[in-house]
């Protein structure tokens, strides 16, 4: 199977060269309660649809947002992770809603899905927007460089304000960011591997798996999936 290898907390590579994250305990806790083997390989994102269709991956997990277009391409799993934008500010901030940040210097990541939703609500050559390399970046640019709040993938955001234990955010719920979701994707018309992959899902959210893999990576705030 592949594995995109370079979207931390879902897949990245260790000091000792593995692969691990979220999506990487998922899919072997799949495997287990199916009882199927897997070999991780870890694959360039550009292409990575391709390989599936070639037969050299049976099965791709890469933090991948399940989306119409896709659908054409590949098939999916039932839903594995909510994958929303948030809006993340210092704890003691009483910053609202993206639209009540008109006013105030908001950081994203340069060219990511954050970037584009707030271009959106305070215009693409907005001043008010500053962009980071990354999600690290950006929350350190929460304390030293004026930023009043940032917007990045939850999942990735949920991960990162765990590590700096002397620097306290908080999530800011915000309706106009939509719902996607993380699906793993197979070849198409792969039914029986497709099969294998819903039935192992189903298994580790009924017996708390999936719950204990999320607090490993996030928080405690496990979230529901859409019914399978």
């Amino acid at each position: 199977m592949g594995a995109g290898g370079i979207y931390r907390p879902f897949e990245f590579e260790n000091n000792q060269k593995q692969q691990e994250g979220f999506d990487i305990y998922l899919i072997k806790a799949i495997a287990k309660a199916e009882n199927f083997d897997i070999k991780l390989v870890n694959t360039p994102w550009e292409g990575i649809f391709a390989t599936l269709n070639s037969g050299d991956r049976d099965i791709i997990i890469s933090g991948i947002t399940i989306t119409d277009k896709r659908k054409q391409m590949v098939d999916f799993s039932a839903p594995y992770f909510p994958a929303e934008q948030s809006i993340v500010v210092p704890k003691n901030s009483k910053a609202g809603p993206l639209a009540d940040l008109k006013d105030q210097k908001v950081g994203v990541v340069n060219s990511s899905t954050g970037d584009i939703v707030v271009s959106d609500v305070l215009g693409k050559n907005s001043t008010a927007i500053k962009r980071f390399d990354n999600t690290p970046l950006m929350l350190q640019g929460l304390f030293e460089d004026g930023v009043s709040a940032a917007v990045g993938d939850v999942g990735v955001v949920k991960y990162y304000i765990k590590q700096p234990p002397e620097k306290q955010f908080k999530l800011v719920p915000n309706a106009k960011f939509a719902r996607q979701y993380f699906g793993i994707a197979v070849a198409k018309g792969n039914a029986a591997l497709l099969n294998k992959l819903n039935a192992g899902l189903k298994k580790i959210v009924a017996d708390g798996t999936y719950a204990k893999i999320y607090q490993i990576w996030f928080d405690a705030d496990v979230p529901g999936l859409p019914a399978q």
